[in-house]
Parts: structure tokens; C-alpha cells; sequence
């Protein structure tokens, strides 16, 4: 069956290739773990800079992932160049699963005014999440990557933690990654958001990035932002969510982007009481502030 790809990433993760990125004022990173809410998150900063735009076709058309390689022996550059021909009069906004220091990071006055909009899942979610969008990677890319199937997938949930995720570096990529940001919690150009707060607040939330990105939108963008940027429009649109512009065969199947939109339902996918221990066990090794702990695992005021 095969375990994991070596560093425990799959094979098109390459962290560095973001670094390459030449910083401009107005920039917006999106930093965010795996199934934590990264595409919703990316929706909702892209609808705020365009005042509610339903028209594009692939988020990741307006939305750049420079941590993505696209295919096997792609040139950095090729990424790179196309970044920096991005349009010089418009603001731009990246998505990253990773923190710093595998992110790029500006602090706030020592160079180009870049934010950055952080938002973590409680880790049991996320991961029991993280299971089934692996599954629906589709056959076609893994067969351009050689990796197969079985490498990252398991038929039940625990099998999966035990012989995937349990004690590899997959684990860091929640803990390890709120580590990285919670030291940085405080810079005037971080803005650390948890899931369950914009699932039970979408309104309020999302006028809080405005805010911190210092956009002020019409009462007529309004109701289209907070329009577009609901669960509900974007599963109905999930096309838009599931396609990436510059990789050329379907890299997931229909529905593997967009799946339930809420928060506390970890036991429905398979996790289990012991596993719960486990992975807490573990990542309070990692994430040792127990403050920040308890926020991953349950959001509120950082």
C-alpha cells in the first residue's frame, strides 16, 4: 500500500517556492492549514477586494497558490514570472498552508505593507476532513505525480491517523503552524482568525478583515460579499473551488472542496474518544502555550 511521500507532504508541496515572491505594498497573505477553511477564507478576501465578484471561474485564478507545484519538473520561475506579471493597479492576495518561517513574512514597518489573514480549525476536524479530501484527489493527478492512491489514503479513519498522520510531520501542519503565527498574534499586520468564529459569525467576521485590510465597501458590495461568501453560494458554485487554471489534468473530483461548512462534527467523519487524546497529547508538545491550545481548539478572543 505505501506510506506517505517522504517529509510526510505530498510531492506538489514545495514551501520554498513561495519565498520567491517579490513582496509589493497592498499584498495579502492568506495563511492557513489544510481543510481549515483555506478556499472559504481566500473567497471571502477576493469578494472584499472586488466588491462581491461572482464571475471568476476558478478561485485560484484570482487567488495565486505559489506553494503549488504544478506539475512534475516544473521551473520555479515559471510560477514566479507569472506572479509578478500580475497586474501592478490591483491589490493581490496569495493562499499558503503554511507559517512562518516556511512563509514569506514582513513585519510591520521594516519593508513592503504586506497583511496577513490567519485562521486555524480546531485539529480534529480538520483532520478527519483532511481524510476524505484526500481520497478525492483524482486518479489522473496522482498518476502525474507517481503516487499512489494508497500512499495517502486508508479505507477507516483510524487506520488513517495511525498509519498517516500519527507521530510524522503531518501533525505540525495544525499545531506546529499555530505555534509559528500565536508568537506573532500581537503585529499590527496579523489578523489570527478561527473557523468555528466565522461559522457562527460570517458577517461579523468578515467586516473584521475588511476592516483590517482597510476596505470599506458600499452598502450594495456588502450584500453581495457576505452574499458570495456563504457556504451555501459556494457549494452551489463549487466548481469555482475545485479547479486550478495552470495544472492539466482534473486535480479533484466533483464535491471534494466543499463538503459540510460547520463546526463539531469530527465524530461524524470517524474520530474517535482515544484518538482525540492522542493527537491533543501530541500536539500540546508542539503548541505549548496553553492559551493558544485551547484557542485552536475551541476559537474566541486570542
Amino acid at each position: 500500500m505505501g506510506g506517505p511521500p517522504a517529509g510526510g507532504m505530498p510531492p506538489w508541496i514545495n514551501a520554498e517556492m513561495q519565498k520567491g515572491v517579490v513582496a509589493r505594498d497592498g499584498d495579502i497573505w492568506i495563511s492557513v492549514p489544510v481543510k481549515s477553511g483555506t478556499n472559504w477564507m481566500m473567497n471571502v478576501v477576493h469578494q472584499l477586494l472586488t466588491g462581491g465578484d461572482a464571475s471568476f471561474e476558478t478561485i485560484y485564478g484570482v487567488v495565486p497558490w505559489p506553494e503549488l507545484t504544478e506539475r512534475p519538473g516544473q521551473p520555479v520561475s515559471e510560477v514566479l514570472d507569472r506572479i509578478e506579471a500580475m497586474p501592478k493597479d490591483k491589490r493581490r492576495a496569495f493562499k499558503t498552508h503554511s507559517a512562518p518561517p516556511d512563509a514569506p513574512f514582513i513585519k510591520a514597518g521594516t519593508g513592503k505593507d504586506v497583511k496577513y489573514v490567519v485562521m486555524c480549525r480546531n485539529p480534529e476536524e480538520a483532520l478527519v476532513s483532511f481524510k476524505v479530501f484526500l481520497e478525492r484527489h483524482t486518479d489522473e493527478f496522482q498518476e502525474m505525480w507517481q503516487v499512489p492512491k494508497g500512499a495517502l489514503t486508508r479505507p477507516d479513519f483510524p487506520t488513517f491517523y495511525r498509519e498517516v498522520v500519527e507521530a510524522k510531520e503531518m501533525q505540525g501542519m495544525f499545531f506546529g503552524f499555530l505555534a509559528s503565527w500565536w508568537a506573532l498574534r500581537n503585529e499590527p499586520n496579523v489578523l489570527l482568525l478561527h473557523f468555528a468564529d466565522m461559522v457562527k459569525d460570517l458577517p461579523g467576521g468578515t467586516k473584521k478583515i475588511a476592516s483590517f485590510l482597510g476596505i470599506e465597501p458600499s452598502d450594495d458590495e456588502w450584500s453581495k460579499i457576505l452574499e458570495h461568501s456563504t457556504f451555501k453560494w459556494m457549494k452551489a458554485n463549487e466548481s469555482k473551488f475545485e479547479s486550478h487554471p495552470h495544472v492539466s489534468v482534473r486535480l479533484l473530483e466533483p464535491g471534494a472542496m466543499i463538503r459540510k461548512g460547520k463546526a463539531g462534527a469530527a465524530k461524524e467523519d470517524g474520530m474517535t474518544a482515544e484518538i482525540s487524546r492522542d493527537l491533543r497529547a501530541f500536539g500540546s508538545k508542539i503548541l505549548t502555550d496553553e492559551a493558544a491550545m485551547k484557542w485552536l481548539y475551541e476559537g474566541g478572543s486570542v
